[in-house]
């Protein structure tokens, strides 16, 4: 029963420092024994460590997603201009 709570308080504390820790925000770090604690924690607990993979899968989608290339005005304002003439032509 204590191994149980153990289990869920360590997952608990590593849960709300998991965001800082992937973030490696300068302005929020962990202190070198946090990351340590939480590295070892990620090692032995495959639940938390799914998170943190889930965490940088979405970052790496998230920065790809930025890096969309769009379409130059001129394209958008020629398309906006041919759906235009088929409204008034009444075939859209």
């Amino acid at each position: 029963m204590i191994s149980g709570v153990q289990a869920l308080l360590a997952c608990h504390w590593s849960a709300r420092r998991m965001q800082r820790y992937l973030d490696a925000d300068p302005s929020a770090p962990l202190r070198p024994a946090e990351v340590r604690r939480l590295e070892a924690h990620l090692a032995r607990c495959e639940r938390c460590a799914q998170l943190a993979r889930e965490h940088r899968l979405l970052r790496q989608s998230l920065l790809r997603w930025s890096d969309r290339h769009w379409p130059d005005d001129g394209s958008l304002t020629r398309m906006h201009g041919v759906l235009d003439q088929l409204v008034r032509d009444g075939l859209a």
